[in-house]
Order: structure tokens, then C-alpha cells, then sequence
């Protein structure tokens, strides 16, 4: 490991060890400049293998993941309350100062689902949606106008927020459902959907997070695709990886890791068709992965808790 992958852990480890040592997540000053620095560090391309890092290093990779993932949830709740209070909640996404990402991210995955699906999806399932599903309302609202999305998140009061931002929609009401399960508990449903989006954050073991693409390959109708988003490089210290060899059982057809601003890599796989598919190894299309999605390197990256604290925003 070179001096710049040695001082990027080294100052990665120095914030994790801040951040572990807050009261609490939720948003705030120090919070946002804590883990404003730690994407700002992260974000650069920067040829770091995580798996190949010492255990104590990944030990506190790992957790270092689950904190920020915490802290993301306290910074969605707050922002979905806030877009709550207004009358149309849907006309007043772009308070959330992440907001940018999501579209920009909603756009490189709409683009890559285009080049190579393209079928449209009729019912699409987000697992891990959240209290605030910008991914399915900028997906709903932009990109899949005629199709139905199913949310599903393990907590009940993620759904009850997520829900009240599109009541006032009427479109939104008729194609927008929340379900309150843990995928892996999830069977017969899954074969009625086209596509499943599967959010970073779930499974963030390695392990918790096999089982989950597992249970999604024997339960997914045969020709059916998986967005799985992932990490790469220094990304791996704020999400998990998922490497495509581990999609058992999908037919993966790109993987994209990006070089700006936008943090998630993706992975659009295919379950094939045919009772054996479930069982099979992840086919990898060599000539397909690791492709260049052009357009996405104009924008400015917001900060992860945004530029203004929460008593700044309007109310």
C-alpha cells in the first residue's frame, strides 16, 4: 500500500473514531463536517482494495459503514418531517440536500437499465426504501411514468414517513405501495415483479449480505432483472461492495463504477430463465462490465448531511 493509501486510512480511521465517539447521528454541525470530510476523501478515485486491508482495518470499516448508515437514516426522517409539513410534500424534494445525487443517480441507472432492458418494467419492488424513496419518486416521477412501485423496508415508522410524502399525489397514491417485511421473508410476492432495486444498505455484512442476493435469486421470476448498487475503491469505506461473482444465480449484464461525484457503483443482473437459474453461478458478461456512462461529471457533490444544518433550513 503507497503513502496515499496509507494516509487516506489513516485519516479515514481518525474520523471514524470522532464519529464513534459523538451522542448521537442525527443531524448537526459537527455531524455533517464529520462526514462531509469523510465523502470528500472517499470520493476521488483511489486504487485501495478493502478486502485486502489488515482485519482491524476492515473491523472498523465495518462499522464505520453501519454509523454512517445510521446517520443517513436521522438525516432522512428529519427531511421527510420537514417535507411532510407541506401541503405538497412532492414539489419541495430539492429541501433535501442530497437531492441532486438522487437524480443524478436515478438518471445513470434509468440509462443503464435502458441500454440493456428494454422491455419496460410494469411493477418494480425497492428493497430498502426508507423514510425518504427518493430513488422510486424520481423513478415513478421521471423515468417510468406507467409503473407501479412497491417500497418495502423492515421499519413500519419508514413507511408511515415515506407514505405521507406522496398522499397529496394522487398519481403517486395509485402506483405507490409500502410494505412493511424484511426481504427475506418476502417469497411468493417477489415473482410478481419486473425489476427489484436493491439498496446499498441492505445487508451491510458480507454475509447478511449474500443471503439477501440469494433469497432474491430463488424468489425472483425468471427473467426478471436486479439493480444492486455497490462500492468501489475508497467508496467501500461508506457502503458495501458487492462484487458481481457473488450475484449466484443472475446473469450479470454491467457494472458500472463511477468517477465523479455520484458514490454508489451498479449492478444490473438478469435472472435467467429456466428452473436451474437459482442454483447457477453469476454469469458475467465480460465485455459488458465496468462500462463508461457519459453525462454524469457536471455537478456539484453536496455534502452528505447538506449545507445547512436543519435549523437553518426553511420551515
Amino acid at each position: 500500500m503507497g503513502n496515499r493509501e496509507e494516509r487516506l486510512v489513516q485519516r479515514v480511521t481518525e474520523i471514524y473514531e470522532c464519529v464513534s465517539k459523538l451522542p448521537t447521528l442525527s443531524p448537526s454541525k459537527e455531524v455533517n463536517e464529520l462526514l462531509t470530510e469523510l465523502v470528500n476523501i472517499c470520493i476521488p478515485v483511489i486504487a485501495i482494495d478493502v478486502s485486502k486491508l489488515s482485519s482491524k482495518v476492515q473491523a472498523m470499516r465495518s462499522e464505520l459503514i453501519m454509523l454512517c448508515g445510521e446517520a443517513e437514516g436521522l438525516l432522512e426522517s428529519h427531511h421527510s418531517d420537514l417535507l411532510a409539513s407541506y401541503d405538497n410534500p412532492l414539489d419541495h424534494l430539492s429541501l433535501f440536500p442530497y437531492y441532486s445525487n438522487y437524480l443524478k443517480l436515478s438518471l445513470l441507472e434509468y440509462t443503464l437499465l435502458a441500454r440493456h432492458v428494454p422491455s419496460r418494467p410494469g411493477r418494480v419492488a425497492f428493497v430498502g426504501s426508507g423514510p425518504l424513496p427518493l430513488t422510486s419518486i424520481v423513478l415513478a416521477k421521471r423515468h417510468m411514468p406507467a409503473a407501479e412501485f412497491h417500497n418495502y423496508d423492515v421499519d413500519p415508522t419508514a413507511n408511515d414517513r415515506a407514505s405521507r410524502l406522496v398522499r397529496s399525489d394522487p398519481d403517486m397514491v395509485a402506483r405507490m405501495a409500502f410494505h412493511t417485511a424484511d426481504v427475506l421473508s418476502v417469497t411468493d410476492e417477489l415473482r410478481g415483479f419486473d425489476m427489484v432495486f436493491l439498496a446499498a444498505l441492505v445487508g451491510v455484512g458480507h454475509d447478511e449480505k449474500v443471503r439477501v442476493i440469494e433469497h432474491l435469486a430463488r424468489h425472483m421470476a425468471p427473467g426478471a432483472v436486479l439493480v444492486a448498487r455497490s462500492a468501489h475503491s475508497a467508496r467501500a469505506f461508506l457502503y458495501p461492495v458487492v462484487e458481481p461473482a457473488e450475484l449466484t444465480g443472475f446473469e450479470v449484464l454491467t457494472v458500472h463504477h463511477p468517477v465523479d461525484e455520484v458514490v454508489n457503483s451498479v449492478i444490473v443482473a438478469r435472472k435467467p430463465k429456466g428452473d436451474h437459474a437459482a442454483g447457477a453461478a453469476a454469469v458475467v458478461r465480460p465485455c459488458k462490465c465496468c462500462e463508461m456512462v457519459q453525462g454524469f461529471h457536471h455537478f456539484r457533490h453536496g455534502s452528505v448531511m447538506g449545507d445547512a444544518a436543519p435549523e437553518e433550513l426553511p420551515s
